[in-house]
C-alpha cells in the first residue's frame, strides 16, 4: 500500500522546518518626516541614536505625566499596553498564516483575550473594591458567580474553536490555538501581576519598571560607545560591556531612586479605594520598610568613606535585589523575544515607536520583572519573613 504524506494530504505547511515558515511582510518606517529631515546628514548609526534618544525622552515624560495623574491612570496604561502587546503577537501569526484563511482565528483570539481579562480583573475588583461592590446589588451577582461566569465564557470560546475545525487545517488550527493561549499567558497574566504590585504601593510598581528602563538605556549607551565583545548570538548588537555597564548603573539608580520615593506617602502607601470619596487614596502610616534606620558601615568601607554608620530606608536594600534581577535576568526576556523574532524572520514586533519597534519590543523585559516582584513581595515582604 502506498505511503500517504500527511502534510501533502492535508495541504499544510511542515512547521518542523524553519525554512518553511513564510516571511512576515517587513514593517514600514514610521519615523516622523520632521525628524528624518533634521537628521538626514547623519550616518545610519547616529541617526538611530538620536531617534531612539528623542523618542525615549518623550516616552519617559509621558510616563511621569501618567504617574502624576494617579493610580487609576497607571492601571489604564498597563491595560492598554497589554492589549497592544497581544495585538502585535497575534498579528505576526495572522501575517504568517493569512493565506490559509483560518476560520474565526482573529475573532476567537480577541474573544479569549476578553474572557481572560474578565477573569483576572474581576478578581481584582472583588479583592480591592469590595465596599464599592457591596453598595451595588447588580454587581454583587457578577462578583458572587464571577468564576463560574468566567468559566462559562471560556467554554463558549472553546466550543466555538472545536466547531470551527476544518479537515485540511486541523494541525495548523491547533498551532494557532496554542499560539493564542501562550500569548495570553505572556501578556494578560503578567499585566495582572503588575497591577497587583501597584496595589502594594506605587513604589513596588515604579522601582522595578524604572530599573528595567534604566538598564535598557544604560546598556545601550555603554554598548554604543564601548561595546566590543559580543554577548549572545541571538542579539548580535548586545555586548558584555553594555551588559556589565548596565548592571552597575541600574543598581546605583535603583538605590538612589528608592531613597527619594521612600520619603513620600504617595509612593509607599498601598493603593486603596475610598468608597466615600469614590477615589483611590494613598494615605497610611509607612511601614518599617519606609522608615529611616541606622546601618553600620562595613570596616573595609569605613576607611574609604570615613563613616561608621549611615541612615537608609530598609527598602533601599530590597531595591538592590530588584535592580540586580532587572539587569542580570530581565534581559533574558529580551533575548527570548529576539529568538522569537528570528524564528519568524522579523526585525521588530511592529513599527509603533520609531527607532524602537513595537510596544512589545519595549516591554519584553518587563514581563519577567513583574512576576519576580510579585513572588518577591509574597515570599519575603508581605509576612515580614525577610528583614534588613
Amino acid at each position: 500500500m502506498a505511503e500517504v504524506d500527511l502534510d501533502e494530504r492535508f495541504g499544510e505547511l511542515d512547521l518542523r522546518n524553519d525554512l518553511d515558515i513564510p516571511d512576515v511582510p517587513p514593517s514600514t518606517d514610521s519615523t516622523p518626516e520632521i525628524l528624518k529631515r533634521a537628521l538626514s546628514g547623519l550616518s545610519a548609526r547616529w541617526k538611530n541614536w538620536w531617534i531612539r534618544g528623542i523618542l525615549t525622552l518623550a516616552m519617559i515624560s509621558m510616563f511621569f505625566l501618567i504617574i502624576y495623574l494617579g493610580s487609576f491612570m497607571l492601571m489604564l496604561l498597563v491595560l492598554s499596553i497589554q492589549v497592544k502587546c497581544f495585538h502585535e503577537i497575534i498579528t505576526i501569526g495572522y501575517r504568517v498564516y493569512h493565506s490559509y484563511e483560518l476560520p474565526w482565528f482573529r475573532s476567537l483570539s480577541w474573544y479569549f483575550l476578553l474572557c481572560v481579562n474578565y477573569f483576572f480583573y474581576g478578581e481584582t475588583v472583588a479583592d480591592y473594591f469590595a465596599t464599592f461592590v457591596q453598595r451595588r446589588e447588580q454587581l454583587q451577582f457578577l462578583i458572587r458567580y464571577h468564576r463560574f461566569i468566567s468559566f462559562a465564557l471560556y467554554l463558549a470560546g472553546f466550543c466555538m474553536f472545536v466547531l470551527s475545525l476544518v479537515k485540511k487545517h486541523y494541525r495548523l488550527q491547533f498551532y494557532m490555538f496554542a499560539w493564542t493561549h501562550v500569548t495570553l499567558l505572556i501578556t494578560v497574566t503578567q499585566s495582572h501581576l503588575v497591577i497587583q504590585n501597584l496595589f502594594e504601593g506605587m513604589i513596588w510598581f515604579l522601582v522595578p519598571i524604572s530599573s528595567v528602563i534604566c538598564n535598557d538605556i544604560t546598556a545601550y549607551i555603554f554598548g554604543f560607545f564601548f561595546g566590543r565583545t559580543p554577548l549572545i548570538k541571538l542579539s548580535p548588537k548586545k555586548t558584555w560591556e553594555g551588559f556589565i555597564g548596565g548592571f552597575f548603573s541600574t543598581v546605583v539608580f535603583g538605590f538612589i531612586f528608592s531613597y527619594f520615593l521612600a520619603q513620600h506617602q504617595y509612593f509607599v502607601c498601598p493603593v486603596e479605594y475610598n468608597s466615600e470619596t469614590n477615589r483611590f487614596v494613598t494615605e497610611c502610616e509607612p511601614s518599617e520598610l519606609f522608615q529611616l534606620k541606622k546601618y553600620s558601615v562595613p570596616p573595609l568601607l569605613q576607611a574609604v568613606l570615613g563613616w561608621e554608620s549611615v541612615n537608609m530606608y530598609p527598602f533601599q536594600m530590597h531595591s538592590i535585589a530588584l535592580a540586580t534581577f532587572a539587569s542580570l535576568i530581565g534581559p533574558f526576556g529580551g533575548f527570548f523575544a529576539s529568538g522569537f523574532k528570528r524564528a519568524f524572520k522579523i526585525k521588530d514586533f511592529a513599527d509603533t515607536i520609531p527607532g524602537h519597534g513595537g510596544i512589545m519590543d519595549r516591554f519584553d523585559c518587563q514581563y519577567l520583572m513583574a512576576t519576580f516582584v510579585h513572588v518577591y513581595i509574597t515570599s519575603f515582604i508581605r509576612y515580614g519573613l525577610f528583614t534588613v
